[in-house]
């Protein structure tokens, strides 16, 4: 797409217009020199539909390894030989351990997740239930679960245990899903994001960009999470871990990642648009450059299975975009 059609396309939205499927497969043609001008207008689209502030959310890793599930990026799976820590899920005060730390560190947000593929026959579900109770009446966070697959009453249990937004990701394109994961199918994963918005749950859904998919899977990803309503999109970009199937995967080019996320803004013009896992390894001196791109949220400090970088380095690269943390 021209310059003087991104801007055109830009003013549109501006004014209450939405994007076509298209319109949108052109802008992933963007060439190099114009990346720059359709992040702006990223950034003038956030601005106007979703504001200045910039929501900041942690994780907390509260059962680790041993999944049973094939993803192919996934340092936890058991299909794969890693390093990645395995524990059984931590205990209430560990937990609340974890939680606290991450309040230090500014997040006013976390979400607690365990690895496997879901709920449905898992005998951890009621002390994870209490987990969440106990996080939410003595640290005052606001708490989002992150435990895979559902049935719909465990989606009531934890709006009654005071959760107000459930995290589960489509990950990539119903299209290319099958060559990421082939021991559950993507329509599950529509199941339960659908169950848990019918309930009242905002959704924090959305993928990992580097797998392998092509530009067409992306805006099939971003389109689907307009279809369900996602509330808040997390976008991982791939960190290759050794032992997993992607890890000889080629890291993605840094203006792609930004071209990435500018789209999305395009498409999503009102929700919060969220980098996570392998911003810093990705993106590097770059990173800040997401923050006028479109995205108005972060995931902070450390992620499921490595290192993020220093919390205080985030909050200074979102004041530092004239945005508000919160």
């Amino acid at each position: 797409m021209k310059a003087k059609d991104i801007i055109a396309l830009g003013e549109h939205i501006l004014e209450g217009g939405s994007i076509t499927y298209p319109e949108a497969l052109q802008l992933t043609e963007t060439e190099k020199p114009d990346i720059p001008l359709l992040a702006a207008y990223a950034n003038k689209i956030r601005h106007q539909f979703s504001g200045d502030k910039v929501e900041m959310c942690g994780v907390i890793n509260v059962r680790s390894g041993r999944c049973s599930e094939d993803c192919s990026y996934c340092a936890q799976s058991a299909f794969h030989t890693t390093q990645s820590p395995v524990y059984d899920l931590l205990s209430e005060e560990d937990i609340l351990e974890r939680a606290r730390a991450a309040q230090r560190d500014g997040a006013n947000r976390i979400s607690l997740v365990t690895s496997g593929k879901g709920m449905e026959h898992d005998p951890d579900f009621p002390r994870i239930l209490s987990g969440i109770r106990a996080v939410i009446r003595r640290t005052g966070l606001r708490v989002c679960a992150n435990l895979g697959t559902l049935t719909a009453g465990q989606v009531q249990d934890l709006v009654n245990a005071g959760i107000k937004r459930y995290a589960h990701n489509l990950e990539t394109s119903e299209r290319y899903y099958p060559d990421v994961c082939s021991t559950h199918p993507y329509q599950e994963r529509l199941r339960t994001v659908r169950a848990a918005k019918a309930a009242g749950l905002e959704l924090c859904t959305g993928g990992i960009i580097g797998l392998g998919e092509n530009w067409q899977d992306r805006i099939d990803l971003a389109f689907a999470l307009r279809e369900i309503d996602a509330d808040s999109v997390p976008l991982n970009i791939l960190n290759p871990i050794k032992g997993t199937a992607l890890e000889g995967a080629i890291p993605l080019p840094a203006l792609e990642i930004i071209q990435t996320f500018a789209i999305f803004r395009f498409i999503l013009p009102g929700k919060i648009i969220r980098p996570a896992g392998g911003r810093e390894i990705n993106l590097r001196d770059l990173q800040g450059t997401l923050m006028l791109s479109g995205a108005n949220g972060l995931i902070i400090g450390n992620y499921l299975t490595f290192s993020g970088r220093q919390a205080a380095h985030d909050f200074t690269m979102v004041q530092d975009a004239g945005m508000t943390a919160i």
